[in-house]
């Protein structure tokens, strides 16, 4: 009997959830990558261990399949923590974190400064091109079907083309059949 309980449960365990993975690195992971990255270009989710839009994006958002094939596909994705203490060097500058602001929480990581600048909400996404210069800043919680538009528009090339407002109204009709091609689906 327990033999079978417990080969019962080791099956449940291999039973796949459905629920897709983004291969995350760490900054400094990413920032140590050569500029030779096949032409990739980076994505970084800013978060912080309390904003609950940062978890939901986490559960609803990067577990869908086709945002996750986007994701590790295309884009070298980046976990990074804005209030964390994490060192590294990005496009020759040094950042370092960690400490406390005068409010007694933990300080914004320069980086996120940087980046962010006045724009400063979580969760935040930075999209870099291959050569690590910024692309673009999106503030806030967005949908797996709303992030899709958004991670194909810059992974095809597209955000050169048009502008994002026209790239969405067509995406459905013009363009997801494409994307759907290019990713197999």
């Amino acid at each position: 009997m327990k033999k079978t309980v417990i080969i019962a449960l080791l099956a449940m365990l291999c039973i796949p959830t459905g629920k897709a993975q983004v291969k995350w690195n760490s900054m400094e992971q990413s920032a140590k990558v050569a500029t030779a990255n096949n032409g990739k270009l980076f994505f970084v989710d800013f978060y912080t261990t309390w904003c609950g839009w940062c978890k939901k994006m986490d559960k609803d958002t990067f577990t869908d399949k086709v945002v996750a094939k986007i994701m590790n596909k295309y884009f070298i994705p980046t976990k990074f923590d804005a209030e964390g203490d994490a060192s590294f060097t990005w496009n020759g500058v040094e950042y370092k974190g960690g400490g406390v602001a005068a409010n007694g929480r933990r300080a914004t990581h320069p980086f996120a400064q940087a980046i962010l600048g006045a724009r400063m909400g979580f969760p935040s996404f930075a999209i870099f091109g291959p050569d690590r210069k910024l692309l673009t800043v999106i503030p806030g919680y967005n949908s797996a079907a709303d992030f899709t538009v958004i991670l194909w528009y810059f992974a095809s090339g597209d955000y050169e083309k048009y502008a994002f407002e026209k790239y969405a109204a067509i995406f459905d009709t013009q363009i997801r059949p494409t994307m759907e091609k290019a990713l197999g689906l």
